[in-house]
């Protein structure tokens, strides 16, 4: 019995290590390219996705371009991309335009302040007033007296496109600065008292004081239950006639995995699948 005991550990023991070779051998074997472009607030999630892929697929080349979600979306329509990464739903005409969304994860969108601005917690309501310039002064928002300076995304972003749409301020908004990334974003509020911005969580830092929205913070847990109301996707866009090289499907296989969700969640997001 024992020896029969043995032999079957040692059988085990081979059949397992064949298949840690095997899997080695498709690392190995496995070559190519995947080109990504689009959302910066997507950075911290394409990263440590592009990175895990890479670590077992030695062979591929992943790129990261962030040039915004609407550059990205762009950029996969003209074939200059294999998968284009977008913060914002398609909207229908870039789906009539051939192009296909599926949704990787949803992020949180906080409103953020300097960490000295005594304001912790704003409405919704409150918000929009804040951006349309219906109030300009702090301290008709519960805060000091001082101007408010509103801080927000370039025309184009998907972050930007998301704050808009569900605080109802599109094309109304009254913006000191428009920035070209949500990294730029959280360093233009850090550095100023009176600043107000909006910024995936991801991106978030120590520097600014995330908001409050109607009582509710802005965490995994309450964007994935719904509670956190200011929130939007992070979009895998392709294109619906075109089939996606053999690397690149591989990537979009893995990242819409379940084994990709603990990645998701360390960057800071909250995975779909």
């Amino acid at each position: 019995m024992r020896k029969m005991q043995k032999w079957m550990g040692i059988a085990l023991a081979a059949i397992a290590a064949v298949s840690v070779l095997s899997g080695c051998s498709r690392r190995a074997n496995m070559s190519g390219t995947v080109t990504t472009d689009g959302s910066t607030s997507m950075e911290k999630v394409i990263g440590a996705l592009g990175e895990a892929f890479q670590n077992e697929n030695n062979g591929v080349a992943f790129t990261y371009n962030p040039t915004g979600s609407g550059s990205g979306i762009t950029a996969v329509r003209e074939g200059r991309c294999d998968i284009g990464l977008s913060s914002r739903s398609l909207k229908d005409e870039e789906k009539n335009g051939g192009l296909t969304e599926t949704i990787l994860a949803l992020d949180g969108i906080a409103v953020i302040v300097h960490p000295d601005n005594p304001v912790s917690d704003l409405d919704v309501d409150t918000i929009a007033k804040l951006y349309t310039g219906e109030i300009t002064n702090w301290r008709d928002a519960g805060g000091n007296d001082a101007p408010v300076v509103l801080i927000g995304r370039e025309a184009g972003s998907g972050t930007r496109d998301g704050f808009e749409s569900i605080t109802g301020t599109s094309e109304k908004c009254q913006y000191r600065q428009e920035l070209t990334s949500t990294g730029d974003v959280v360093t233009a509020v850090a550095q100023n008292p009176d600043a107000i911005g909006y910024a995936s969580l991801a991106n978030l830092s120590d520097n600014v004081k995330a908001l409050t929205v109607g009582g509710v913070a802005p965490t995994e847990d309450t964007v994935k239950d719904g509670s956190y109301v200011i929130q939007r996707p992070f979009v895998l866009v392709t294109k619906a006639d075109a089939k996606l090289s053999g690397a690149a499907q591989a990537f979009f296989d893995f990242a819409t995995s379940a084994d990709a969700a603990p990645l998701i969640a360390k960057a800071g997001a909250v995975a779909v699948h």
